[in-house]
């Protein structure tokens, strides 16, 4: 038997090869590392003119991006692959903090929130007060179906209370802005650490990397921080209550999910999704009532930890605090966004069954949590992208819903894969078993589908009911593309009385409506009358020759919309006066 001197046994290891990085891993190194490119040039030339320290800070995260692209091509060793996903992270958090110095001016919702925050401080009420005094220039405004404006808090207690403490923090929305883009950094690590090393870099793009996220929580959107709160509880999500015990991590799972409730209105729609799935899964291992009794644990966690942000304002304002956490969903807030709306907003002449929209949106967030519990074996990976397919038919159907918790779909694809669903409960009916088992399943399928996508059809196919057709124009006397007021012909083709609120808009976005000098309220049925309107700031500069200038009329009960395109421009003439317009002002 040949020996083995213990200096030879020493060398063997010494001499053993390092442990080769995966090809996938560094692609995806790469990749996180090439995506910090998107939008940094833009923030680099705004620094340099106003800020050139940050623009320093900037050329030398673009050196760091560089010399960590090459190394990622050429180490050799797992270990060294993953300290350059650590750098890769540094590197983007450095250049969200950038791109935050300098610009933490925010939108309506941080403005909105910081003034929030502002009245709490001072102990004033936070809901139901409107601020019409903060949407100067710049800051958008939410029109309404009755002709008005949003002006006042709509969203749970947690960001103003955050934001609270960091009054001092400049002016405008920048104290909201600081505290979303604070979530947003510390919600991308937290995914970064709770990830397998090997996904880690997935994280610091699907965060940092695209630049979609950083923008919206420098613009102070409380969703970035829900999202930040939303991130440990999807992480291995169908792990939670295993064995029927939470542990700390579950508890902490489940006050994380209480505390993202408070923060803001999405994960309200995500939440019945994540414990119809951990019903399932822990049915599926231990049984009916010890799984129902794990979701009741979290359930109640959460609720007191939801319970808690929300106490202060449950005790000191209960009416308009149940109304403001509620206005998103009942504020009737007009059209706007990049989904099924899109047909009776820019390609139709409007409808007048625009509520029917909202209908299918909850008719199809209902759909597809019961697929997803009929289903839960196949359905279970995508629970956290599901909610998210209801708003494509929603009034407000705006991408910032699905984009803005896009990395939860990351956490779920790397954590929560099918082998985790493979003994998941699903009902099974007798009417769904036997020898057509297959075809009952289907047919159960479309029938819980079926009423969301007529819903949607009632809404698309309804018809304008207001017939519009311009009658006199008012121009300034040096520019004729200005216009300074219009009369109008409203005729109401439907049967009920309507109260119209005017608007010309260009392009895909809506603006502030024309004040209505002379006309009824409300129209009747079946009738016609004469409208003077007026820009909101008396005046309306013309757009383009091949921009679209479109006349849209809204009334909120019921919901309405009738359109028109007009062609008010002259071209090469530049007197003023009153002109009149043929037949380019009628809807259609």
């Amino acid at each position: 038997m040949k020996q083995v001197t213990p200096g030879r046994r020493m060398q063997s290891a010494v001499s053993a090869p390092p442990e080769q990085p995966a090809q996938w891993h560094r692609v995806l190194t790469l990749l996180a590392d090439i995506s910090l490119f998107i939008g940094t040039r833009a923030i680099w030339t705004q620094a340099e003119s106003h800020r050139p320290a940050v623009a320093a800070a900037i050329s030398v995260c673009y050196a760091a991006i560089l010399v960590t692209g090459v190394l990622t091509l050429v180490v050799r060793r797992a270990r060294s692959l993953m300290h350059l996903d650590a750098v890769v992270l540094v590197t983007a958090v450095a250049l969200a903090l950038c791109a935050w110095a300098m610009n933490h001016g925010g939108s309506d919702e941080a403005v909105l929130t910081t003034q929030a925050a502002k009245e709490l401080a001072a102990g004033h009420p936070v809901y139901g007060q409107p601020w019409p005094w903060l949407f100067t220039k710049g800051i958008a405004l939410t029109t309404t179906f009755n002709g008005g404006y949003d002006f006042t808090y709509g969203y749970p207690p947690l960001a103003p209370l955050l934001t609270a403490p960091l009054l001092w923090i400049g002016h405008g929305g920048a104290p909201a802005t600081a505290v979303s883009t604070g979530a947003l950094i510390a919600g991308t690590v937290v995914l970064w650490r709770m990830l397998p090393a090997q996904w880690r870099s997935a994280a610091t793009m699907a965060c940092l990397g695209f630049g979609f996220l950083p923008t919206y929580a420098r613009e102070g959107y409380p969703a970035i921080t829900a999202l930040a709160l939303l991130i440990p509880v999807v992480v291995r999500w169908p792990r939670t209550g295993l064995g029927g015990r939470l542990g700390a991590s579950g508890v902490a799972r489940a006050a994380c999910l209480g505390a993202a409730c408070a923060a803001q209105q999405l994960p309200w729609f995500l939440a019945p999704f994540l414990l119809a799935g951990i019903y399932a899964v822990r049915r599926g291992e231990l049984g009916g009532r010890p799984a129902a009794l794990v979701v009741a644990r979290i359930v109640g966690i959460a609720a007191t930890v939801w319970l808690l942000i929300n106490t202060y304002f449950i005790v000191s304002e209960p009416g308009t605090w149940a109304t403001g956490i509620a206005l998103p969903l009942i504020q009737g807030a007009t059209l706007h966004g990049q989904g099924l709306v899109g047909m009776s907003l820019y390609y139709t002449h409007g409808s007048d069954r625009l509520d029917w929209y909202g209908h299918a949106s909850m008719l199809l967030a209902v759909a597809l949590l019961g697929l997803l519990v009929l289903f839960m074996r196949r359905l279970g990976p995508a629970a956290t992208v599901l909610p998210w397919c209801a708003f494509y038919l929603a009034t407000r159907s705006q991408d910032g819903y699905y984009l803005m918790m896009t990395p939860l779909w990351l956490a779920t694809a790397v954590t929560a894969p099918p082998a985790e669903f493979v003994r998941a409960w699903q009902p099974r009916p007798r009417m769904l078993t036997g020898r057509r088992r297959r075809p009952a399943l289907a047919a159960a399928a479309v029938l819980m589908v079926v009423p969301a996508l007529v819903s949607a059809v009632v809404a698309v196919t309804g018809k304008p009911p207001l017939r519009t057709e311009i009658a006199e124009v008012g121009r300034t006397a040096r520019d004729a593309n200005v216009l300074t007021r219009l009369t109008l012909r409203v005729t109401n083709r439907d049967g009920s009385a309507l109260e119209p609120h005017f608007m010309l808009t260009v392009g895909q976005g809506l603006r502030q409506y024309w004040t209505t000098l002379r006309g009824p309220a409300s129209l009747p049925g079946h009738s016609s009358a004469d409208y003077v309107i007026r820009p909101a700031h008396g005046r309306f500069a013309l757009p383009g020759p091949h921009a679209l200038l479109r006349l849209r009329v809204f009334t909120a009960d019921p919901q309405t919309l009738s359109s028109s395109d007009v062609h008010l421009r002259v071209d090469g003439h530049h007197g003023g006066g009153t002109g009149r317009s043929g037949r380019s002002g009628r809807s259609h």
